[in-house]
């Protein structure tokens, strides 16, 4: 074991890949956290609680133990520009500072690429000051819609949002100001097209692919990531032209030494940059479903060029990509299997029980499952990346295997949640808040035709008895209905079809009382498996 440390900024999840990569490289981890109960403080040989935020403060603790040190690191969080900081003050590997806060702050961006002509979307800066001045007429009236609004200077989707109409306007830039650290938020086009993630290491002058996901993101007026699949399904035309997007996005934010994550789309204007990052991704992606899906350490390989070294791994194992008229001499580490990580979501209100996590976990092809609530928690249907209930990922040679598995681990996980709550009964009416028109949608989404079919079904079936089977009620029936269910393919937000979700109730309640029709069908079609087990649970507790 090396006696001097590795500086890790963040002792979250997302951070224990780079605690791992720093002993199997024969290093002490010297964490900070503001919040001592992170998650993977206590995996720390040392651990010191700084804010991520206090550059000078951890420039202090760096400075203070400089003789100690080997380098400082994060991945997954949204402080590169605190560990550029502390690297040009103790003589470190790094991106230059004004390169990191170039890639932290979105207006710096967003002005880097368009003084490079960078293709972007078109932006206005808004301060928590300024507000007032856009809603005068004159300049309020030249709006044009839709447009995304944006914090400057968080992650995870926190305070971004869609903005449909001028109805929305203040309300949206409102939250984004709230979220962001500087009070600073973006207002910029739509860009409208599939959308990806891209991990890379910046090297001596090259530039390594290493993880290019397509990115699956749902509920507008949010922009929900309800997971990723990689190796990518983007035709090579589209891939070679995302790549050399991101590397003139690179070059223009001046990363030379490290790393670099773009979330870019493919409009039908071409390539476009939502944002790039200089560290490595969150949300699994670097630090689970790469590796898993190429066999290669990205976080070891990253972390040996922040103490110098070179990444020679990283060198052994990427082939050329032919690009013409890059920025760089492009590489990539391929995957040679795939990898696929999808989110579960609840409906408001508080949890009073899940199924199924450890059934889901023995899936074929499951590495992980990764519960972010638990007994006794409040949820709610998500607004952001944060607000998720759990991740499971998978991996398989065969790419349909690995989808397959992780939605289908999906649909077994049950959230039960606690009767009379005030916030699932508004749910569950169809109540929006203002400003969230048809937000959160209903757990099936189906057609006109079937819902008038349903309605008929249950005038002349108005009662399920008690503890009967409610998917025989429905589905021995030989009604219309039934036939049109069972060729129904529309699932709910956690991969259940209709016939899914009944089966799942008669395994949770074979025994529950008599239900009105009407009401446990509109219940099962606004909120799946959650809504009719809520019913159960009010008319129970009664």
């Amino acid at each position: 074991m090396n006696e001097k440390y590795i500086l890790i900024l963040g002792a979250g999840l997302m951070q224990r890949p780079a605690i791992e990569a720093a002993r199997e490289l024969g290093y002490k981890t010297l964490v900070v956290d503001g919040n001592p109960s992170a998650v993977c403080a206590v995996y720390a040989d040392k651990f010191e609680p700084v804010d991520l935020k206090d550059r000078e403060g951890l420039a202090k603790l760096a400075l203070s133990m400089k003789s100690e040190l080997a380098g400082v690191f994060t991945a997954g969080t949204d402080f590169s520009a605190s560990v550029s900081y502390v690297a040009e003050k103790c003589g470190f590997v790094a991106h230059s500072f004004e390169a990191a806060l170039n890639a932290s702050d979105k207006t710096l961006m967003r002005s880097c690429f368009r003084k490079d002509s960078v293709s972007s979307p078109e932006f206005l800066r808004i301060s928590r000051n300024d507000i007032v001045s856009y809603l005068k007429p004159e300049v309020f009236s030249k709006i044009t819609y839709p447009k995304v609004v944006k914090p400057v200077d968080n992650m995870g989707a926190r305070g971004c949002r869609l903005i449909r109409n001028e109805k929305e306007f203040l309300f949206s830039v409102e939250e984004a100001v709230r979220y962001s650290r500087t009070g600073t938020a973006i207002l910029e086009d739509y860009m409208d097209g599939p959308e990806f993630s891209i991990d890379s290491v910046v090297y001596d002058g090259t530039l390594t692919i290493t993880g290019f996901a397509d990115r699956h993101i749902y509920y507008s007026p949010y922009f929900i990531e309800m997971g990723h699949t990689m190796p990518t399904l983007a035709s090579i035309e589209d891939k070679y032209s995302l790549i050399k997007t991101f590397a003139n996005g690179i070059k223009s934010l001046g990363l030379t030494a490290g790393v670099a994550k773009a979330d870019i789309k493919m409009t039908k204007n071409g390539a476009m940059i939502g944002e790039i990052a200089a560290r490595l991704s969150g949300g699994y992606m670097s630090g689970w479903t790469y590796p898993y899906a190429s066999s290669f350490n990205l976080t070891k390989a990253a972390m040996l060029i922040s103490l110098g070294k070179e990444p020679s791994d990283l060198i052994k194992n990427r082939v050329p990509l032919d690009i013409p008229d890059c920025p760089f001499k492009v590489y990539e580490v391929p995957c040679n299997k795939t990898s696929a990580e999808r989110a579960w979501i609840s409906i408001p209100g508080k949890i009073s029980n899940i199924y199924n996590l450890a059934k889901a976990e023995c899936e074929p092809f499951v590495k992980n499952i990764f519960p972010r609530v638990t007994k006794n928690d409040s949820v709610d249907f998500p607004r952001n990346n944060v607000e998720k209930c759990g991740n499971v990922i998978t991996v398989s040679e065969d790419y349909g295997l690995a989808v397959h598995a992780a939605e289908n681990a999906v649909s077994s996980i049950v959230i039960r949640l606690e009767p009379n709550i005030a916030s699932t009964d508004d749910f569950l009416d169809g109540k929006c808040k203002m400003f969230e028109d048809l937000f959160p949608p209903d757990a099936f989404e189906i057609s006109s035709s079937l819902l008038s079919d349903i309605e008929n079904f249950s005038k002349l079936n108005p009662v399920i008895a008690k503890n009967l089977s409610v998917a025989s009620f429905i589905f021995e029936s030989r009604s219309k209905l039934a036939d049109k269910l069972r060729e129904c393919i529309v699932k709910d937000y956690n991969y259940r079809t209709i016939e899914k979700t009944l089966n799942l109730f008669d395994s949770i309640c074979p025994e529950h009382p008599n239900f009105n029709t009407e009401i446990f069908m509109k219940r099962l079609i606004r909120g799946g498996i959650q809504g009719i087990l809520y019913y159960n649970d009010c008319i129970q507790n009664k």
